[in-house]
């Protein structure tokens, strides 16, 4: 059997931030790896000044730039095939609740659900994995495109043919808390370490998958370094990032799930075990 894995993700960049060990894990084991991104991630904020102008306040030229960041990511990270749902600009970034951009008539968590989900299905039926990963029903931190990807996930993904299982990508309270002790032990971020509840986390009794990514963070942050627009990669004794925020964040050598569909057996350390 090939084992194939399809990916969810709402902007250019969550696939590596979230599943990027995963990724390259499969893809490194032979399995086919397919990527759908939603949305072009328009309203992202920047880092670089030189690519300042890029922002949707000004020349509105973000995303495109951004599609060229998420190919280098894939290509660094394996990915065999990579898709945005519906086409590529058919959805846009919708920003956090409340800004203009959500109010945009092409706005990803403004569109139709069943439109979406049907788009969804149409590469299911095609690509045809075993496993499928996106968000919870939080979207990991709240925004709205996140948890529309969830929700267009759940809707198609379950009904699907050849779906066996559905998990959702989550952050481990107790890794995160200990990467930002060794980071704060470290001294060596020029970046704000946040407290422990800042960033977000699951409770580790609900965890039902930990991915051992540990052999595959040089491909990984290979892959982050490539989305620069919104990330900066602190190199030195313990290599982190930092979002648009500053604020610094671990890269933990392993990956964590939720299973929301599908038989548990065999899943605590591979989403395909037991298949």
């Amino acid at each position: 059997m090939i084992r194939k894995l399809l990916l969810v993700h709402a902007h250019p960049d969550d696939e590596t931030i979230t599943t990027g060990g995963a990724i390259a894990r499969y893809a490194a084991e032979g399995a086919e790896v397919s990527v759908v991104t939603c949305t072009l991630g328009e309203e992202g904020e920047i880092v670089p000044p030189r690519l300042a102008l890029l922002a949707s306040a000004a020349a509105d030229q973000l995303g495109g730039y951004r599609s060229g960041e998420l190919a280098a990511a894939c290509a660094a990270l394996g990915v065999t095939r990579h898709e945005y749902l519906g086409g590529m600009g058919r959805w846009r970034d919708s920003g956090m609740a409340g800004t203009p951009a959500a109010e945009h008539p092409r706005a990803f968590a403004a569109g139709r659900l069943d439109e979406q989900a049907a788009q969804l299905a149409e590469l299911l039926d095609e690509l045809r994995p075993q496993v499928v990963v996106t968000y919870d029903s939080f979207g990991g931190y709240g925004h709205p495109d996140h948890i529309r990807a969830h929700d267009v996930t759940m809707a198609a993904a379950p009904r699907a043919a050849s779906v066996e299982r559905v998990f959702h990508v989550v952050h481990s309270r107790a890794a995160v808390d200990a990467g930002l002790a060794r980071l704060r032990a470290s001294g060596g971020s020029p970046f704000r370490v946040p407290e422990d509840d800042e960033l977000p986390g699951t409770a580790d009794e609900k965890v039902t998958t930990v991915l051992d990514t540990s052999a595959h963070l040089p491909a990984k942050i290979a892959a982050l370094r490539a989305h620069e627009t919104q990330l900066t990669v602190v190199d030195g004794e313990i290599v982190h990032f930092a979002l648009t925020n500053d604020i610094a964040q671990p890269i933990p050598p392993a990956e964590y799930f939720v299973l929301a569909h599908g038989d548990a057996a065999g899943a605590g350390t591979d989403l395909f075990g037991g298949l």
